[in-house]
């Protein structure tokens, strides 16, 4: 391979040609994705899918799907479902059915008696506090339990006892006996495995012990046969227990490879901090478009293709980086401006009554779908002789280089014709409650023969045809980039109450009435939008994604 080609390639990669070239695994590549099911999947989890089944696929390779399902206590059938959506929806398809971690129980609990029987584990009595104060600190070596010189017959019995069910929760664990003066403290005697006489998702009551995930991990990739054990970087010092365990049973020697965990500004990815938002109904669920979930990410109208453009321009590293919001709303955008359907929207009407136009008239006028698409095609747009516009599309009197509506002046209609505003009636608190002009029969647009060059182009809906509609506004979840960045401060404090703004008078083009959940649109002047999953042709509601322009990063006003 070329310097030049080599360089193009991230780190994963190179190992992975590296790997190739020496005929490693006889030229073989696979990976796992290997979610706890546990919670809904985040922007984080994105991107480890995106690494693992992309690179995957680059070399030929292909990915499995294994739930690391190892604590019963957490774990829901609700959330192995949920995650399957989630990773089809990126546009993944996994090897086959999904694997557990639980399908191996017994192959595990195998593996465990090995290492007893070597020598190498041990039944530890001790309560989780006395075991936590053996272990030292990082500046003071660990101090072996006195239940670490138990012969290797008794430690065989106990663990056996221990699976049948004999000993309460938390009487016993099984330790595996490393090295407890090792810099690394995960390295200092680690538990094997804890009694836990709950019910399992899958198992039901067949097991009362459960593997932690330290050695579940690495022994459920050498099962699996994981040539590449693609993580991120929080796994970095769980490496050298991954590989002991690994060279003390003399199994499949998988490698686990990390790479830098994606941070976003404005977002969280702590499983305790999104429940509690959850919990606390700071958020609606965790499908809530304000959240970094990837089933929020989709409610709120993100597309897959965009999600993993910014996985992939985010890049791969070694090193923890945040990245700015901006490049994800970019991909957003991006990918909308390509596909959205455009259609017009006024999320805070005020009647425009056309002199001029005859009463009970109507007319059908073309709007372009997509001007990127032409494809897409046209939209018949009705016109009448009342229509709405933007109450901010109004002023009675203008700055010189104001370009909507004013008086005396000439304004054109998005897909229709030029207007010139007359006058306009008050109520009598001197707010204006409609508004007249007169228009001329010879603009239409695509027809304009008038001569007339209006600076300003106004969207707007006919009052007869449009139907209502409801739109909710989302903005960042927080106030400032980084939430968790200070451990003095609450996350929650920084919380931005204004996340969330609800229009409910809002008149929309009549052809979003047979409009489908999901789909996309681009609002002409507003941004892009997506129908949500709950409306209705009764009760039209609609998600903001993303406005039309970059919003450069900075603190938004604390709520």
């Amino acid at each position: 391979m070329s310097e030049e080609n080599r360089a193009s390639l991230n780190f994963i990669e190179q190992i992975i040609e590296e790997d190739l070239k020496s005929g490693k695994h006889n030229g073989r590549v696979l990976t796992r994705f290997p979610p706890e099911p546990n919670g809904y999947l985040h922007i984080g989890h994105a991107k480890a899918i995106c690494i693992n089944f992309e690179t995957a696929k680059k070399y030929g390779g292909t990915t499995n799907l294994r739930f690391d399902d190892t604590n019963p206590t957490t774990e829901d059938t609700e959330y192995v479902d949920n995650i399957q959506q989630d990773i089809k929806w990126l546009g993944f398809n996994w090897n086959e059915e999904p694997l557990y971690a639980s399908d191996y129980f017994e192959q595990l609990y195998g593996y465990a008696v090995k290492l007893i029987r070597k020598g190498l584990a041990y039944v530890d009595d001790s309560t989780p506090e006395q075991i936590a104060e053996l272990k030292g600190t990082p500046s003071v070596p660990g101090t072996d339990s006195a239940n670490k010189s138990r012969s290797i017959d008794e430690n065989l019995d106990l663990f056996a006892r221990m699976r049948a069910g004999e000993f309460p929760d938390g009487s016993k664990v099984l330790r595996a006996n490393i090295d407890m003066t090792s810099p690394n403290m995960l390295m200092r005697d680690p538990i094997i495995y804890r009694i836990k006489k709950e019910h399992h998702h899958r198992t039901g009551n067949q097991w009362c012990i459960y593997p932690m995930y330290d050695f579940a991990h690495g022994q459920s990739d050498s099962i699996e046969g994981i040539t590449h054990s693609l993580c991120s970087l929080e796994f970095i010092h769980h490496r050298p227990v991954y590989d002991w365990f690994i060279e003390k049973l003399e199994i499949f020697p998988s490698r686990q490879i990390e790479f830098a965990r994606m941070n976003v500004e404005y977002m969280i990815t702590s499983k305790r901090k999104l429940l509690k938002l959850v919990n606390d109904n700071y958020v609606s669920g965790w499908n809530d478009p304000r959240m970094p979930t990837i089933s929020g990410m989709r409610k709120r109208g993100y597309p897959a293709a965009a999600i993993r453009t910014f996985c992939d321009k985010a890049g791969v590293a070694k090193r923890e980086n945040t990245i700015e919001i901006n490049l994800l709303e970019a991909c957003v955008r991006e990918e909308l401006n390509k596909t959205a359907l455009r259609v017009m929207v006024v999320m805070d009407p005020i009647k425009v009554v056309i002199n001029n136009y005859p009463e009970g008239q109507t007319e059908i006028l073309k709007g372009e779908n997509n001007p990127e698409d032409p494809a897409a095609g046209d939209r018949d747009i009705t016109f009448s002789r009342e229509i709405y516009i933007e109450r901010e599309d109004f002023m009675e009197v203008a700055p010189t280089k104001y370009y909507r509506m004013t008086l005396n002046a000439d304004v054109r209609l998005k897909h229709a014709y030029i207007l010139h505003c007359t006058h306009a009636d008050k109520d009598e608190h001197g707010e204006i409650t409609t508004i007249y002009a007169d228009y001329y029969p010879n603009s239409k647009s695509g027809e304009d023969v008038s001569g007339i060059k209006p600076k300003g182009t106004l969207h707007w809906v006919s009052a007869a045809d449009s139907i209502p509609a409801e739109v909710r506004l989302y903005d960042r979840l927080f106030s400032v980039p980084d939430p968790t960045g200070d451990d003095n401060v609450d996350f929650l404090e920084y919380y931005n109450k204004e996340s969330l703004t609800i229009v409910n008078n809002a008149r929309a083009e009549s052809t979003l009435s047979v409009a489908l959940p999901g789909t996309q649109y681009q609002f002409l002047r507003q941004g892009y939008f997506c129908i949500d999953e709950e409306s209705t042709q009764e009760h039209l509601v609609i998600n903001k994604t993303v406005g039309l322009k970059e919003s450069f990063s900075k603190e938004v006003k604390k709520a």
